[in-house]
């Protein structure tokens, strides 16, 4: 479930916090983000692929690390993000 370039580049263009970041918090979180959902449409055909399933649970952990400590340095940062990618924290 990898994302294509130009997935990829769109994602960076929306999230980045200028020309050159492709590695801040935020946009991590949003590449990891896009990634996560690829993979739960996977999951609607594939119940018993449970290899994969490992893998989502670990990009899950991943973006939860990530926010936490967006929370705890930048909280406006993270509650805006939150916002725009629509997720349940």
């Amino acid at each position: 479930m990898a994302l294509t370039s130009e997935k990829k580049s769109g994602i960076l263009a929306q999230y980045q916090r200028s020309p050159a970041d492709t590695g801040s918090a935020e946009v991590q979180v949003a590449l990891l983000s896009e990634r996560i959902n690829g993979l739960s449409e996977h999951f609607s055909a594939h119940q018993r692929d449970h290899g994969s399933r490992r893998g989502l649970v670990k990009l899950v952990n991943q973006r939860r690390k990530l926010l936490d400590y967006l929370k705890a340095t930048q909280p406006q940062t993270y509650q805006g993000l939150v916002e725009r990618l629509g997720l349940r924290r």
